[in-house]
């Protein structure tokens, strides 16, 4: 890829035709070069750092809700996690889950 120095858009190729030689052109100002040697450009690769996946138990400590209470056994140590399980016009769905290792009680609001 190569970009216009003028103006900073990327130059499309523009084929040989009508005596003009192969070309990269500027689709927006008049700017056009003919390239004289092959293009030809190294980038190395830099890997992007992976933020950990939390699933099921692992999830439940990081996700607190405030002023909610668990309906089966009145504890106040919930974790939640929305969903859209419906149509995108429609809102999104609060699955609650206690934290309590005794009951584990799950619902959903919404």
């Amino acid at each position: 890829m190569e970009f216009c120095p003028l103006c900073g858009l990327m130059l499309q190729i523009e084929t040989a035709r009508s005596g003009r030689p192969l070309s990269l052109a500027c689709p927006v100002c008049p700017y056009f070069c003919v390239p004289t040697a092959k293009i030809t450009k190294v980038v190395p690769v830099v890997k992007k750092e992976i933020d950990p996946i939390f699933s099921g138990t692992d999830a439940m400590p990081l996700q607190k809700a405030i002023n909610t209470t668990c309906p089966n056994c009145r504890n106040t140590d919930v974790s939640f996690w929305e969903m859209q399980i419906r149509s995108a016009d429609e809102p999104a769905t609060l699955f609650f889950r206690c934290c309590n290792n005794n009951c584990g009680h799950q619902w959903r609001e919404g």
